[in-house]
């Protein structure tokens, strides 16, 4: 984020002539006049930082103020400082890259770039004990991560929540590649499931506009291949390392995307999204489904 943060300040500043003020903690800090005044010498160094220096809050649902409510806070949010005639430039800000009609998020590079190397890292280690290894990656609802990350880094089976997997089509998988003496890595999203099953829930955030937090898929499919399989399965949860930037991945990237926004934001208009691919559905091989692909649309 501190790249997006460094583009609207310099291309504010310079193209513009503008006053920019950073809101520290997301909408919390809005709520709590929680903010302080960004200038060139701010901006100065972020490329090289991940995160980002205003801080961020994600435990906080500032809808119930505005009198609406749902989980997507930011489209209300939008939608009620447009009634008030105030022009709103916004900046796809996730790795998840589950935005319709939003082609790129920012973080979904460096996300995917973190997942190839970690997969990698373990097709170094599982060969020397044939080991089955399942890599559990972040997204919620959606695979991109998983998919994109897993297509990199050469998994050999890759799930996501969009089509819904057989424990025992993903088992034959493993077997095939164990009777050739080889090992299996697998991919899977934190919002991935079995046929039949539901997510995989572990914990629930009662004051967060989304109270579910996922994760565990990993281990669960670990419990139902091992009594299926020979080799050992074992299991490695990336977690949010996924999030941490790969700043020299988004250098270029944030400035040129933000060209259009910046413009608008000068002229006191807002910007419009531009049509992409993020609301796709996602294709898996049909023989880990064990049936036909139904359409989804994620995001």
């Amino acid at each position: 984020m501190n790249a997006v943060i460094r583009a609207v300040t310099l291309a504010l500043i310079n193209e513009a002539g503008a006053r920019v003020t950073g809101i520290e903690r997301g909408f919390l800090g809005l709520l709590t006049r929680a903010s302080r005044p960004l200038d060139t010498a701010d901006a100065s160094g972020l490329l090289a930082q991940g995160s980002t220096v205003l801080d961020t809050h994600n435990k906080y649902d500032p809808i119930h103020h505005l009198g609406a409510g749902g989980a997507d806070c930011s489209a209300h949010a939008l939608a009620y400082a447009r009634e008030l005639g105030l022009p709103v430039v916004g900046v796809p800000k996730t790795i998840d890259n589950d935005l319709y009609l939003t082609k790129r998020t920012f973080g979904f590079d460096s996300a995917v770039a973190v997942v190839a190397e970690a997969l990698d890292r373990l097709s170094t280690t599982a060969p020397s004990h044939g080991r089955v290894m399942i890599a559990e990656t972040m997204g919620r609802y959606a695979g991109w991560i998983a998919l994109e990350g897993g297509m990199a880094g050469g998994a050999d089976v890759i799930l996501s929540p969009e089509l819904p997997f057989s424990v025992e089509a993903v088992a034959a998988r493993c077997r095939e590649r164990e009777q050739a003496g080889g090992h299996t890595i697998i991919c899977i999203a934190e919002g991935a499931r079995a046929i039949g099953d539901g997510l995989t829930v572990e914990c629930m955030v009662a004051d967060g506009p989304d109270p579910l937090r996922l994760g565990g898929v990993d281990h669960l499919l670990q419990h139902r291949l091992q009594p299926l399989l020979q080799s050992e399965v074992r299991t490695t949860l990336l977690g949010h390392l996924q999030a941490r930037w790969l700043t020299h991945a988004v250098r270029p990237r944030a400035g040129h995307a933000l060209r259009s926004p910046r413009r608008a934001a000068g002229e006191g208009r807002a910007a419009r999204p531009h049509g992409g691919t993020a609301g796709r559905r996602l294709h898996q091989r049909a023989d880990l489904r064990g049936g036909r692909p139904q359409p989804h649309r994620a995001g």
